[in-house]
């Protein structure tokens, strides 16, 4: 039999003139020619447009645009960048394969699936469907009776760690999940179950996309000859955020004619708590000896100033391809050093210092405030909201809008005011086994009495519970006693340590998958009530605040204009004009856990590295010498030794007064 291979038609048309559009560095990664290469796109050095040129520039030099593969993180970063492709070629880039992983290996599961045994009219669990059929496979091995067995999605986050890290259950409980030890031969069981039941309902959730494309190159030899043969280069996004079972399919599929392009940047792998693995970028020349590596270093976002501080920090890692960013001519002010007396002048500070800059004419969407962790941000909120300053949350809800923070602010109101319908039903609703109908009849039979905390826990209660309910009635009754008398109504934080002590944590920890942040919060809520003489004041305080939030909420459809209050995570990849970064103290960034670990300290110190580099004009580094810890007391803070680390002519130290 005669092949005959036909040849993608290229459109006459003048070739583009990249060396306009590109930066020398940029032009030598776009127009580099075949072999593996390694693009490390320092913060603000263009990337995306490197990825844009380059799929163009195959494209202009006869290479098939079906036989271009662009893997993202997002869809909207794939749309985005062939959107731009689209542009250059004049519709073109409609044949490359671009997408997630996870889209892009659905399209390959949808033709090839049948050669590992997966049907390919398969379906596609969304992320409810997931859990939905995790909790079914939780009801069937009637594990719920057990009071504290962890939810569904806890479960889920387990099982989808040990897929993206190519990782046993047990290892992944022991090392990531150790508080999940007691349930580790049960979280085994549900897995085997929940594998079993998509295999019967021909049903894949998103980490089988991965799984089974994977599987497919590596039992089904001439399926891999045939990806391997057709895709020409892969490039890859974001490669420093790569798990391993990603990585690996990357190598697999550019095996044939191994032209993988990656392109990230090391310095911002901050991800490992979602499975991300540095050594994925870190040890790509190693993978990889012929590797080309080029480096991004024109930074068109900060001045040099900011550069040079973001330069000093990064420095101190060990693990990392060394480079050094520079501006584009672009000079300003020396980063400011704050120190202040405690956490609530630092919220005054940074609110003062926002209503100064939006006197000087700075639009409020120009100005963010970043933290390490949520609970930072509480005093700040405040502060903002008594002084009127419209705020947005990127790192979650509100403070005092998150459930963990109802539910015990719930159990203080409900102790003042036995009366409070709504605490009361929040609380009893908290308890396994109690929906809504139970928690009416117990309400009602407390209601009726005259010393509704006394009858809250007696054994009446307990006749109207349902048997799953009675299994869990002890804890919440010796949370709920914990709450009477003198420490509930005159020390708001010794009430809320009961409160955690008596049961709450085992219900943060069977609940929610990030219990240690939402225990952080509950235990800065602690601190701040310590400013408080009673209960009550602290209860009105915050009655008080929230009332005045709501009255800032813009209407839907009504346009507002708000500072951005974000964790530093959820601020990758975007920028503002001034940024504070709050909180930096030594056990709080790099966080205390992460301490006492190369490769912790290292990770922290490129999560303060991004948060440096998300600022254009203005930088403030502040941090309170002076910290409020529930179990500590007052103590002093040594500044984060990021800080103290930075050379002195990278900042201007400021000295706050009044």
């Amino acid at each position: 039999m005669t092949k005959y291979h036909l040849k993608a038609s290229v459109p006459a048309r003048v070739a583009t003139d990249y060396s306009s559009h590109l930066n020398p560095e940029q032009l030598e990664a776009v127009t580099s020619g075949d072999g593996p290469s390694l693009v490390i796109a320092g913060a603000g050095s263009g990337k995306t447009r490197v990825v844009t040129y380059r799929v163009a520039y195959l494209m202009e030099s006869g290479v098939s645009p079906s036989r271009i593969m662009l893997l993202t993180f997002t869809n909207r970063a794939a749309r985005e960048m062939l959107h731009r492709v689209e542009l250059l070629m004049k519709g073109e880039a409609r044949k490359v394969w671009g997408g997630t992983f996870h889209h892009i290996g659905n399209m390959i599961l949808r033709q090839y699936g049948d050669a590992v045994n997966l049907n390919t009219n398969f379906t596609i669990l969304d992320s409810e469907d997931t859990k939905d059929l995790i909790d079914s496979c939780i009801a069937e091995l009637n594990l719920r009776t057990q009071s504290m067995f962890p939810k569904g999605k806890i479960i889920l986050e387990v099982i989808s760690r040990c897929t993206g890290t190519e990782r046993p259950i047990l290892d992944v409980i022991e090392n990531d999940f150790s508080y999940l030890l007691l349930f580790a031969e049960e979280i085994e069981k549900v897995n085997q179950l929940y594998v079993k039941k998509k295999k019967g309902m021909n049903l894949v959730d998103f980490d089988d996309l991965l799984y089974y494309w994977k599987k497919i190159l590596l039992e089904a030899p001439s399926v891999k000859d045939k990806l391997t043969e057709k895709f020409l280069h892969i490039l890859v996004d974001e490669y420093q955020d790569t798990n391993k079972i990603q990585a690996e399919i990357v190598d697999i599929m550019a095996s044939k004619h191994r032209n993988p392009m990656v392109v990230g940047d090391d310095a911002q792998s901050i991800y490992s708590f979602r499975g991300a693995c540095f050594d994925n970028i870190i040890r790509f020349p190693e993978r990889y000896p012929d590797a080309r590596i080029f480096k991004l270093t024109t930074n068109y976002r900060s001045t040099d100033q900011i550069l040079a501080l973001a330069n000093g920090s990064i420095a101190h890692n060990r693990r990392q391809f060394p480079k050094v960013l520079h501006s584009v001519q672009r000079r300003g002010p020396a980063p400011a050093l704050v120190p202040l007396e405690n956490r609530s002048q630092e919220a005054e500070f940074v609110s003062q210092r926002i209503l100064d800059l939006i006197d000087e004419g700075m639009p409020l969407r120009e100005i963010a405030v970043l933290y390490r962790s949520h609970y930072q941000s509480m005093e700040l909120q405040m502060e903002l909201t008594r002084r009127r300053i419209p705020y947005e949350v990127r790192s979650g809800l509100r403070f005092f809008e998150q459930a963990h923070i109802k539910d015990v602010i719930s159990y203080l109101r409900a102790a003042l005011n036995p009366l409070d319908e709504i605490s009361w039903t929040r609380i009893l609703k908290l308890i396994p086994g109690i929906g809504n109908v139970t928690a009416k009849k117990i309400w009602e039979y407390i209601k009726a009495s005259e010393s509704p905390l006394e009858t809250a826990v007696s054994d009446g209660v307990a006749r109207l519970l349902t048997r799953r309910a009675k299994a869990n009635w002890n804890r919440y009754k010796e949370s709920m006693e914990s709450l009477k008398g003198e420490p509930v109504l005159n020390h708001p934080s010794e009430a809320i340590r009961e409160i955690l002590e008596k049961g709450y944590i085992a219900y943060l920890q069977s609940n929610y998958e990030n219990y240690e942040d939402r225990l952080e919060d509950i235990e800065q809520l602690s601190n701040y009530s310590e400013h408080f003489k009673s209960t009550k004041d602290f209860l009105s305080d915050l009655a008080l605040l929230n009332s005045v939030q709501a009255e800032d909420v813009a209407e839907p459809g009504e346009e507002s204009e708000s500072i951005v209050l974000s964790t530093i995570h959820r601020a990758k990849g975007l920028e503002w004009s001034r940024v504070f970064i709050i909180g930096l103290t030594e056990g709080n960034f790099p966080t205390a856990k992460s301490m006492g670990s190369l490769e912790g300290e290292e990770e922290e110190r490129r999560v303060f590295y991004v948060a440096v580099t998300r600022a254009k004009d203005e930088l403030y580094l502040c941090y309170p010498v002076m910290d409020d810890r529930w179990y500590e007391g007052s103590i002093i803070k040594r500044p984060s030794p990021y800080i103290q680390e930075l050379p002195e002519h990278t900042y201007e130290k400021w000295e706050i007064e009044g």
